[in-house]
């Protein structure tokens, strides 16, 4: 409204230039593929990869479609790719809030590409079981033992170099539309790529 008043157009027009901006940045940025082999040949041998969940407000025709066991609220599930300064460098499309991060990781084909392009990926307990011989996880405590000393050194290590990683998604937090995000939340990727492409500095 307060753009359309300051153009002297409609508030109609406005949200059409708004959406095709939108649209045009998502474009900008590099796909997954053009991502993996820019940095395995040119920048880096691992990168770090994390999921997140942008809150939404609550759509009653999916509910549980859309919310998050994990977070306890509804939202759109997010996955990223870091590079080891914890820079965002790709970000997939929405799914459903439910989908769990391995999940989602496999249905954006992450791990098999991850593994074809002969980087390392540092990853969270989330992504435990994925395949892949590139994929680096924490190492699982063992049920009613504690982890041997080496095994704890390993994860603390591991730790320390996924949470660079954590930086990445900060940049959308920055940004106030996902703090609990009102629109559609199938547009939650094509905005979250946007953002990215406003971003970065040609990584």
């Amino acid at each position: 409204e307060q753009l359309a008043e300051g153009f002297q157009v409609s508030v109609g027009t406005v949200h059409n230039y708004i959406r095709e901006a939108v649209r045009l940045l998502a474009t900008r940025g590099r796909s997954l593929l053009a991502t993996l082999w820019t940095f395995a040949w040119t920048q880096s041998n691992f990168l770090i990869l994390d999921g997140t969940v942008v809150r939404t407000n609550r759509v009653r025709a999916h509910n549980k479609l859309y919310y998050s066991g994990k977070h306890k609220y509804h939202g759109i599930n997010l996955q990223g790719l870091m590079d080891p300064h914890g820079r965002l460098i790709w970000i997939s499309e929405g799914l459903p809030g439910s989908v769990h991060d391995l999940t989602a990781a496999r249905m954006h084909d992450i791990l098999h590409l991850v593994d074809r392009s002969q980087l390392y990926l540092y990853a969270d307990k989330g992504y435990v079981g994925g395949e892949g011989d590139r994929l680096l996880v924490p190492i699982k405590k063992p049920k009613n033992k504690e982890l041997p000393d080496r095994d704890t050194e390993a994860n603390r290590t591991h730790a320390a170099t996924r949470s660079q990683g954590e930086r990445g998604f900060a940049v959308l937090k920055n940004w106030h539309i996902f703090d609990r995000y009102r629109g559609c939340p199938r547009r939650v990727g094509t905005i979250a790529h946007a953002i990215l492409a406003l971003t970065t500095d040609g990584l």
